[in-house]
């Protein structure tokens, strides 16, 4: 499976912004999903992570309460809706898919999109 990355920019603290994350192929629905970001300087973290069916999903003690993972298997996509951004929250984001289940494990990703940057200024 591709990935494709879209939704990064430059936006205020509060703000919000909707990342999505565009896949190829017709086994879409088989896979779980995940959001990652990397900062300057620092290791690549995980952020949220979603099932194939949508039911199940986990987020990062740091974006609890204020990003939300969806997606539309029909659309072949997965978003990441970002609101009251924190300067913090500053760095590039990646979207990953795992054929097995749903976890937060970074090395359980196979496949990984090219990554949106995302800054967020205070």
């Amino acid at each position: 499976v591709q990935l494709v990355e879209s939704g990064g920019g430059s936006v205020q603290a509060g703000d919000s912004l909707r990342l999505s994350c565009a896949a190829s192929g017709r086994t879409f629905s088989r896979y779980a999903l995940g959001w990652f970001r990397q900062a300057p300087g620092k290791e690549r973290e995980f952020v949220a992570a979603i099932n194939w069916s949508g039911e199940t999903t986990y987020y990062a003690d740091s974006v609890k309460g204020r990003f939300t993972i969806s997606r539309d298997n029909a659309k072949n996509t997965v978003y990441l809706q970002m609101n009251s951004l924190k300067p913090e929250d500053t760095a590039i984001y990646y979207c990953a898919a795992t054929r097995g289940v749903v976890t937060t494990a970074r090395n359980a990703y196979a496949y990984w999109g090219q990554g949106t940057l995302v800054t967020v200024s205070s």
